[in-house]
């Protein structure tokens, strides 16, 4: 029988900065696996490192020792244009800052992802488009401006567009740090409604209410992980 990998897997993996010959640990000796299907949040202070293990997770930035296993094969040994295709295809952001275009519709700003991937015709880009944005339970304003929305509307348009690609895993960064506590609240049940549906999601948060609509709380200190645990919410 065919071995199934891990989604992700991290063996022994530290990260450093290198500024004028001056090394500045970030991370150290990482060992972690996640599992597809799973709603992850790593969790911790600010300068834990927390942001930087989910930005070499998501192909933003690179390891300096230890291995990444992506679905079982080695990240190192990706080239330039794998590496460029995972990140149009199989891993999708949402941000603490949204990141929309304000003067383009939410329909717009869902579909943009899709003007860069390879193999998804045009003909498919507004029906995914607007199943995104059903998810979230925004059709109804699919023709606004994104500068008409909320900032928990604007969230939740920005999971719509991470959604539409079909990603392999879904990182959500700080998602509710710009929110009032009711936006918020949309924003993670949207999270957890996709992560119900099946789909990957890995939160970084310093808030641990947040972290707590995840199924599995990871704490980040100092480059090190202390914890690895299960949430109330998966407990319940």
């Amino acid at each position: 029988m065919e071995k199934t990998h891990p989604l992700i897997e991290v063996r022994h993996l530290s990260k450093s900065y290198f500024n004028d010959g001056i090394e500045t640990p970030v991370l150290h000796d990482i060992d972690l696996v996640i599992r597809k299907g799973e709603f992850i949040a790593i969790m911790g202070p600010s300068g834990s490192g927390k942001s930087t293990l989910m930005h070499i997770l998501g192909f933003l930035d690179v390891h300096t020792t230890g291995d990444y296993l992506f679905q079982g094969e080695r990240t190192i040994r990706m080239d330039d244009d794998a590496l460029a295709k995972i990140r149009a295809t199989r891993v999708s952001f949402v941000f603490q800052a949204f990141n929309l275009l304000p003067r383009t519709t939410v329909l717009q700003n869902v579909m943009l992802p899709l003007l860069y991937h390879p193999t998804i015709p045009v003909a498919e880009r507004i029906e995914r488009s607007l199943q995104a944005i059903a998810s979230v339970d925004l059709l109804d304003r699919k023709d606004f401006l994104s500068s008409q929305l909320s900032g928990g509307q604007k969230q939740r348009v920005a999971i719509a567009r991470a959604l539409v690609t079909d990603p392999d895993v879904i990182f959500a960064d700080e998602p509710t740090g710009n929110l009032d506590s009711a936006s918020g609240i949309a924003v993670m049940n949207a999270l957890q409604k996709l992560h119900a549906s099946g789909h990957t999601i890995i939160l970084v948060t310093h808030d641990r209410t947040t972290a707590e609509h995840a199924d599995r709380i990871i704490l980040v200190r100092d480059g090190h992980i202390e914890g690895d645990t299960h949430s109330e919410h998966a407990r319940t």
